[in-house]
């Protein structure tokens, strides 16, 4: 069997679940102390009085940081799409460093005791007066003055083919409806933490961050030192699905305490704290508006947002994306738009815009297939495009029709009646549901050093992240294939900012990015041992009487960094005449009581197109994972913001309902294993596109079940009784 594709166990599983691991709050160094972050309570305006004596008589507590006596900070670099660590800005804030607030739970101060204990009560006892300003909070009263987004690299605001909305007013068959999703927090697991430490001026962190190499960048900007004198340190990460991809204030605060006290800090967030200082999934409202002929082919599809970015940061979500590329339609208008809130900045979460984008469109496509009387699937295929419909490019691969097909055909669609409520199970009301499932790929720069030795092993050295998804595992089996070798033979060194520059793990890009370096690292390595690839490249070591040989792909120095950004725009700017993506298809089966509304999710089986499955155990854990969210997603998650606060109203787990294991049912997953010709080993991605599609595929079944069609996230029980 070869090594790509087995389904080998992950590495660091004996380490995890025998608590050997250490994630980041985790760590022990001499004379650790641990701060507590005091939040402001008004969403816009400035602090006029912070008393802090009696928090500074509790016993254990070295200092009390306000905007009076806080060590300076360099101010965030504005964001520019075209330098990829100025994404690492979570907010503009300059923490602590004036008496402004911009959010409901900005840190205006930060406790320093011997103990955690210590640190909370001592950040209890802190009193705030402010002066408040104006502020816009309520999301739905501020969405009619929404502002068209403007185009930008990463994420164009506006596309269109023809007259859209010409054509839909002309239209034999029409839709015309509105979509609604709320905020959505990630809950990790692992909640945001930092261990920071000086040496002079070198700071070393120990970091929950799924962006090492980022992390590293920003805080050597704030702080003002060279990035070479910035250590972030994270082998091991309980999932970030997007939240820990930036810098929050928890991080930066940590290393300023650690400046003004002269010894070690640990900051970990509270689960309140997270929602409080890091930003989640912007809400959205959106329009898809889709006609058709009598035999269902699109003459008009229009999809627009509004969604949300903060005053002091956010980035707009790319919620229209997957409607440039699903549906063949003759006229095509998509269109974004923002409005900016005094709230904690948005950020990206788990397929951001394309989760939240795909219920909408994907809804309206069966809402559409009803009103013509045609069955779901069928409709889809009869819109299957064969170039990108916006503007003609090529699809790189695109195997939608197969994922359909064979879905159906497990899943037993086919014995699907169309009428809606006439399948029961007892007193259970039976229906199922299907959706496109898409996201988009891409590839970022990384470097990495590989080694082979006389003795046979490999090391790789890259510091990417591993956030559970098995990355050194897959890296692992990739660098084995590429020379050859047992993949037990391969060690890997991931989780610093010592080691090569790794990507952010994000967008689905990690696997691939890497890959590519490795592969062409191992290129280099039989050039230099002058074999070709079918010699015995530990045999040709040993001929050259050294231990070791040893390449590499990119530097850390400036100019290798700046080299490595070219090589990613030249790519990017390359590859704009192609499309490439990783699609699927969901098939759900919900039951509905008819008495309570209660839903719950009796089968689910997904069929997905992610390029080259590199391991196929933890492949299928990434889709599942991708699928569990998005039924959170679709039937209990929503952050609930006080429309004339600011404040988050459920900030805990108690509150925010995640899916637990008697939510979910069976997950069938199904990969097709076709290599993507343009991407590294065929490598598509998989970490994100098994989120896309799940809401519309619930709200598709939970209508075929009732009749009763759910527009707006999440489906509670009100909504479908």
């Amino acid at each position: 069997m070869s090594v790509i594709g087995a389904p080998l166990d992950r590495r660091d599983g004996p380490a995890k679940t025998t608590g050997a691991a250490r994630f980041a709050a985790e760590h022990r160094r001499p004379g650790l102390t641990h701060a507590a972050l005091v939040h402001a309570t008004i969403s816009r305006g400035r602090v006029t009085r912070l008393d802090t004596t009696a928090a500074g008589a509790v016993p254990g507590v070295i200092a009390v940081l306000t905007h009076h006596d806080a060590p300076p900070l360099k101010p965030a670099p504005k964001v520019n799409p075209l330098n990829l660590s100025t994404l690492a800005s979570g907010t503009s804030v300059n923490y602590l460093q004036t008496d402004e607030v911009h959010f409901d739970g900005q840190p205006i101060a930060v406790v320093v005791a011997e103990t955690s204990a210590a640190a909370k009560e001592a950040a209890s006892l802190v009193r705030a007066e402010y002066a408040p300003s104006p502020s816009t909070v309520d999301f739905a009263a501020a969405a009619p003055h929404a502002k068209k987004q403007p185009n930008n690299p990463v994420s164009p605001g506006e596309a269109k083919k023809g007259d859209a909305e010409k054509a839909f007013a002309a239209a034999a068959v029409t839709v015309d409806h509105r979509y609604t999703t709320p905020p959505h927090h990630h809950n990790a697991i692992e909640p945001h933490a930092t261990i920071a430490e000086w040496d002079g001026d070198r700071l070393t962190v120990h970091d929950a961050t799924q962006s090492i190499d980022w992390c590293r960048t920003h805080l050597a900007i704030r702080f003002g030192v060279p990035v070479g004198n910035v250590r972030v340190i994270a082998p091991f990460v309980a999932d970030g699905f997007g939240g820990k991809g930036m810098v929050w204030p928890g991080t930066i605060l940590a290393a300023l305490a650690a400046r003004a006290t002269g010894r070690p800090v640990r900051l970990a967030l509270t689960r309140e704290g997270v929602y409080r200082t890091v930003g989640g999934r912007t809400p959205s409202i959106q329009r898809v508006a889709l006609g058709a002929d009598h035999d269902g082919r699109l003459t008009a599809l229009i999809h627009t947002s509004v969604s949300r970015t903060g005053r002091v940061g956010g980035m707009p979500e790319q919620v229209t994306s997957q409607s440039r590329h699903l549906y063949a339609a003759e006229h095509i208008l998509v269109q974004a738009s923002t409005v900016e809130l005094d709230l904690v900045p948005n950020t990206a979460m788990r397929a951001p815009g394309e989760s939240i984008g795909t219920f909408a469109v994907e809804s309206a496509i069966d809402e559409l297939a009803v009103e013509l009387g045609v069955d779901p699937i069928e409709l889809r295929l009869r819109n299957e495009p064969e170039r990108n419909p916006l503007d003609g490019k090529e699809f790189t691969h695109r195997r939608l029709r197969e994922a359909y097909e064979l879905g159906a055909r497990r899943f037993g669609w086919r014995d699907r009646p169309p009428e809606p409520g006439s399948m029961r199970d007892g007193r259970w009301l039976v229906g199922m549901g299907v959706a496109t499932a898409y996201h988009p790929a891409w590839l970022f720069p990384a470097n990495v050093t590989l080694r082979l030795s006389a003795d046979g092993t490999v090391l790789l050295r890259c510091g990417f992240q591993e956030m559970g998804m098995g990355a050194a595992t897959a890296q692992a089996q990739i660098t084995a294939n590429a020379l050859g070798v047992p993949v037990d033979a391969v060690r890997v060194e991931y989780g610093d900012s010592a080691l090569p520059m790794a990507s952010t793990a994000g967008g689905s890009t990690q696997t691939a990015s890497v890959a590519a370096s490795v592969v062409e690292a191992a290129e280099k390595l039989k050039r230099r041992l002058r074999t070709r690839s079918g010699d015995d490249l530990v045999a040709a070591v040993r001929r050259t009487g050294v231990p070791h040989v040893e390449v590499s792909v990119g530097s850390d120095t400036r100019l290798g960094r700046i080299a490595g950004q070219a090589r990613f725009m030249g790519r990017f700017l390359r590859d704009r005449r192609l499309v490439r993506a990783a699609s699927g298809a969901q098939f759900c089966e919900v039951r509905v009581d008819p008495d309570t509304g209660e839903v719950r999710i009796s089968r689910w089986l997904g069929v997905f197109d992610i390029g080259t499955v590199v391991n196929a155990k933890t492949a299928a854990s990434q889709l599942r994972g991708g699928i569990v969210m998005g039924i959170g997603m679709a039937l209990s998650e929503e952050t609930l913001v006080d429309p004339r606060t600011g404040r988050i109203m459920n900030p805990s787990l108690a509150e925010y309902h995640v899916p637990v294991h008697a939510d979910i049912p069976r997950i069938d997953v199904t990969m097709l294993d076709d290599p993507d010709p343009t991407m590294p080993l065929g490598v598509v991605g998989a970490g994100e596109v098994g989120i896309t599609g799940v809401a519309a595929a619930v709200a598709n079944a939970v209508r075929h079940a009732t009749g009763r069609r759910v527009r707006d996230l999440p489906i509670t029980l009100d909504k479908v009784l």
